[in-house]
C-alpha cells in the first residue's frame, strides 16, 4: 500500500524544483527517495526523483520531466506517495493516518480495555487536523445499542458523522493490529 509522505507546495527556482511539505512533520526519509508516485486530481504518475535538497523544515525536490516553474506550479497540492517501507516509521505512541482509517471506535461499558466484548460505536473514516489537535472522523454505527437514534442518525435518517478529539482525554487504547480505538466518554458524541 502506498502512503502519502509529502505534498507539493509551489515552485522554487527556475529549473522545475518545488517546495515539499512533509505529511508527518519529519523529513529525513524524503531526502532518501529515488522514485515517487505523484497523485493529483485523481491521477497518479510514477516519477523519478532527480534531487532533494534542504534541511530541517525546508525541502525542495526536482522530478524528471518537470523542468520549469510553470510545470512545477501545475503540481501544487499534489501528494507524493511511496510504498510503506519508504515512509517514515511511527515512533512509540504515534500512528499513521492510513492505519487508523477503518478502525472501529469501541467503548467498554465499564471503562476497562480488558473487557471481553466492547461495543462498536462507529468506524473511523479519516483523521483531520484541528486547531487544538487532530480529530478522528467517525461514522456512527446504526446498530450501536448505547446511543439513541437521534444521536446515531441525521434528521434525514443517514448515519451521522462526528469528530472526536484524538487525545488522551477522549481516546484510550489504540490497537491498529486489532483495528480498534477505544473511546473514553460517550458524551463527546452528543
Amino acid at each position: 500500500m502506498d502512503l502519502t509522505v509529502a505534498f507539493v507546495r509551489g515552485p522554487h527556482g527556475l529549473s522545475g524544483e518545488f517546495k515539499v511539505e512533509s505529511a508527518s512533520g519529519r523529513y529525513e526519509h524524503i531526502a532518501q527517495l529515488e522514485e515517487v508516485a505523484l497523485r493529483l486530481k485523481g491521477q497518479t504518475t510514477l516519477c523519478k526523483v532527480e534531487r532533494v535538497e534542504g534541511s530541517q523544515n525546508a525541502f525542495y525536490m526536482k522530478l524528471a520531466g518537470v523542468d520549469s516553474p510553470e510545470a512545477a506550479r501545475k503540481l501544487n497540492g499534489a501528494e507524493l506517495r511511496v510504498p510503506r517501507e519508504k515512509a517514515v516509521q511511527p515512533k512509540e505512541g504515534e500512528w499513521l493516518i492510513e492505519d487508523l482509517k477503518n478502525c472501529s471506535l469501541v467503548y467498554y461499558e465499564n471503562g476497562l480495555a480488558n473487557e471481553i466484548a466492547p461495543v462498536v460505536i462507529g468506524s473511523i473514516t479519516d483523521v483531520l487536523e484541528g486547531g487544538a489537535g487532530d480529530l478522528l472522523e467517525v461514522v456512527l454505527s446504526e446498530s450501536c445499542g448505547l446511543l439513541e437514534d437521534s444521536v446515531k442518525k441525521t434528521s434525514g435518517g443517514k448515519p451521522r458523522t462526528v469528530l472526536v478529539p484524538f487525545n488522551a482525554t477522549h481516546v484510550g487504547k489504540v490497537d491498529v493490529e486489532a483495528k480498534t480505538v477505544q473511546l473514553m466518554h460517550l458524551w463527546i458524541l452528543e
